[in-house]
């Protein structure tokens, strides 16, 4: 087990953006171009001299995340290199290795495959889910990295220090100072008894519209007032924790609500769809206490441990955020990626809700 300490803050914001919002399709589904690459991965794990002759198509971010997931336990993650701008796929042996590379992609040969690390990650959720931590698989260390804020002291750091210990170095623990929470911030530019900021606004299949923002927002919140509309929207679906999103029904319908992120400069970003990020992407967060902030995404599948429950794949990023931003948009060009969730603000440490959870969830489409 290793240990590193890091200065900063760890907080978890409960508020949502005043960013105008949204992106179309929930994105589970994957396009025709993803599927043809699945189709030629199988070829390969199935019969690895059967490659197909010709140059190999270059290996795209979302395509980089489904083929990972299709070696299953031959792989660890994908994620895109820093300083070479490749997107890499980890792999435990060559057979991987091979797919990888026919698929377009760079192959990384690392120790441990994602049963290794979710036996790391089931171990904690079993017996350290301590409020005040989080964790995740880093496909870049190939290790289990668990943050523990300065209110873990004692025997509940005890406890989660001698469950990673068990684990050697397939794990390692960030001390960080500051706490965990989910607090709402009074203001605009969506209010019911605190202020969050709107993500991304969704029709059902009815065609009934409406946003989704937090889950910590919309608990136990009903009536929310946008743009000085009272009574502007209805929480009519609320999860949290567990996961960390809500969805709120356009009840007056003169409210302006375009399929676009606001970007604070008196423009807006029109979104077309929705879709799932990756480690070393850069996004953008659009919120109504501080404007659009633009970083990496740091990690996927994220575990934080709230005072109210875990939430549990989260993906981590190191955009600046501050109370008020819950809820709002995080985005990557005109693509939908997530609503934010919580911080710390001294690290710019930010966690995020995958928005293609929350579209499959509750049967909407960001347009």
């Amino acid at each position: 087990m290793m240990i590193a300490v890091l200065p900063g803050h760890l907080t978890f914001t409960r508020s949502q953006e005043d960013c105008v919002r949204d992106m179309s399709t929930p994105i589970r589904q994957i396009g025709t171009a993803l599927a043809a690459t699945a189709v030629l991965v199988g070829g390969l794990l199935a019969s690895p001299a059967a490659a197909a002759p010709g140059p190999a198509p270059e290996l795209g971010g979302e395509a980089a995340l489904v083929l990972a997931d299709r070696l299953g336990d031959r792989s660890a993650g994908a994620y895109r290199d820093e300083v070479t701008g490749d997107l890499v796929v980890t792999v435990t042996d060559e057979t991987a290795a091979r797919a990888v590379r026919a698929a377009g992609g760079v192959a990384r040969t690392v120790e441990r495959g994602a049963d290794d690390l979710a036996r790391v990650t089931g171990a904690l959720s079993r017996s350290a889910a301590v409020p005040g931590t989080s964790w995740y698989a880093d496909p870049v260390s190939n290790q289990v990295v668990v943050s523990v804020d300065e209110t873990v002291t004692g025997a509940r750091l005890a406890l989660v220090e001698a469950v990673a210990a068990r684990f050697g170095d397939a794990v390692r623990v960030e001390r960080v100072a500051g706490t965990v929470e989910t607090t709402a911030a009074g203001g605009d530019p969506i209010y019911s008894n605190g202020r969050c900021s709107l993500g991304f606004n969704v029709y059902d299949t009815a065609g009934r519209p409406g946003f989704l923002t937090a889950g910590h927002c919309t608990e136990s919140r009903t009536q929310w007032m946008v743009d000085g509309v009272a009574d502007a929207g209805t929480t009519v679906a609320s999860n949290f924790p567990g996961d960390d999103f809500g969805l709120v029904r356009w009840v007056d319908t003169t409210v302006y609500r375009p399929g676009a992120v606001n970007l604070y400069d008196g423009t807006l970003r029109d979104i077309t769809g929705a879709g799932n990020p990756y480690v070393g992407q850069t996004v953008s967060k659009s919120g109504s206490t501080t404007g659009v902030t633009t970083g990496p995404v740091v990690a996927v599948n994220v575990t934080v441990n709230y005072s109210a429950g875990p939430v549990t794949g989260l993906f981590q990023t190191s955009l600046c955020v501050d109370k008020g931003d819950s809820g709002g948009a995080v985005f990557a060009g005109t693509t939908a990626l997530g609503l934010h969730s919580g911080s710390n603000r001294a690290e710019c440490r930010a966690y995020h809700q995958p928005v293609a959870d929350a579209l499959a969830a509750y049967g909407v489409n960001v347009y």
